[in-house]
């Protein structure tokens, strides 16, 4: 139904905007939710965390004359009560109706489309190399991308093409100008920036390791090798290959303090190995994540921040709000680093989480195989990114 069609209830409802609601979550305030998006929406992705309450009532049961005692029993009560749904028309209807029963309800503003267009920047405290250091975070998906600045100039890491504009203006903000746009791999979840910043005059770089995968446009970008430098002011962006969970997957060592690891290592889980060669080819790149690891990661000293790609619901941010650890302390708490390659191989291929929404079309788009405008790519990336391997297992939870 379009959200133009709904009827108007009679009661008026209050927005609440994406970035309120996330301050109230993160800062532990209970949080009562009500999901009005079909089932199956709201099973593959939705609004979590610990302080929050949330129930799945689809908008359609609303649309009855009378909301009944039964369906009403469905529905939780809040103070006040966040009614979400896709974009905004059927939760504020859906509130409406609530509002009219007398409940105390707010409905979300864009919904989930604008839960999406949340962006924070976190500074990572602990990054000690030249300049200042970055990570940007979209709740929604779990994407992590970061920000070197030092000297005027400036690097962003893992852009994301829907938001161009804030690495521009971010950039601008901290006095510098942005030089360098770098992708660790061709990514499955979101749409790459780094050609979009190339065209606005930023120095677009991608993985040589990407060329054997034909990537349409390397040639009008520059491309990065393993132990290849790029200066960033007075910092350097250092190049590592580190291949598993694609072929081409790149590592940047940023200020000798930090490595993006792309979606190589997270701070709680490492990545999955299969959607580059399926199912049939999981396995082989598994053996190659472990020999990454153990050879190239955990070679760094123990005090280098990781940096990810991504983090899940698992992830616990350190005390500066980014989403980053010492190889150390990783090392010391996820399992599997700790395993032999056969052992890591079983664990990595154990219960594995279903494929990033999309992924096929995402991965074809960062190819330049197919094009997608700015709301195509958008709604693409909706949902959960599921990049990484099953957290249970590699912790041994």
């Amino acid at each position: 139904m379009n959200p133009d069609d709904f009827p108007t209830p009679a009661v008026a409802v209050d927005e609440v905007e994406p970035a309120e609601l996330k301050r109230r979550i993160d800062g532990g305030e209970a949080v009562t939710i009500l999901d009005a998006r079909m089932e199956h929406d709201f099973e593959e992705w939705h609004i979590d965390g610990e302080s929050v309450e949330v129930a799945n009532v689809p908008y359609f049961q609303f649309l009855d004359e009378e909301v009944n005692a039964d369906l009403l029993q469905r529905v939780p009560d809040g103070d006040p009560l966040v009614v979400l749904c896709a974009k905004g028309g059927a939760s504020e209807y859906v509130a409406g109706r609530l509002a009219e029963a007398g409940r105390n309800v707010v409905h979300l503003g864009d919904g989930m489309n604008g839960w999406a267009r949340l962006y924070e920047r976190a500074v990572v405290s602990r990054y000690d190399g030249p300049g200042d250091l970055y990570q940007y975070q979209r709740p929604s998906s779990g994407c992590l991308g970061y920000l070197l600045v030092s000297d005027g100039e400036a690097a962003v890491v893992d852009p994301l093409r829907a938001f161009t504009d804030r690495y521009l203006d971010d950039a601008a903000a901290l006095g510098a100008d942005l030089t360098y746009a770098f992708d660790t791999h061709v990514h499955a979840d979101h749409v790459s920036g780094v050609r979009e910043l190339d065209e606005r005059g930023v120095t677009g770089v991608v993985p040589e390791a990407t060329r054997q995968r034909n990537v349409t446009y390397i040639d009008d970008v520059e491309t990065a090798a393993d132990g290849d430098t790029f200066d960033v002011g007075a910092a350097a962006a250092e190049t590592v290959h580190t291949p598993g969970h694609t072929s081409g997957m790149t590592s940047y060592l940023l200020g000798e303090s930090l490595l993006a690891t792309g979606d190589g290592l997270f701070v709680e889980s490492v990545a999955r190995p299969d959607l580059e060669e399926g199912d049939e080819g999981a396995a082989d790149a598994a053996r190659q994540l472990h020999e990454t690891l153990q050879t190239k990661v955990l070679s760094f000293e123990d005090g280098v921040l990781v940096g990810g790609a991504h983090f899940s619901d698992a992830a616990e941010p350190a005390e500066d709000g980014s989403f980053t650890a010492p190889i150390g302390e990783i090392e010391s708490e996820m399992d599997a680093l700790g395993t032999d390659e056969d052992e890591f191989v079983d664990l990595v291929l154990s219960d594995m989480p279903p494929r990033p929404a999309n992924y096929e079309e995402i991965i074809a788009t960062n190819l330049g195989h197919q094009t997608a405008d700015d709301q195509e790519a958008f709604e693409l990336e909706l949902g959960p990114n599921n990049c990484a391997a099953s957290q249970d297992a590699l912790t041994g939870d």
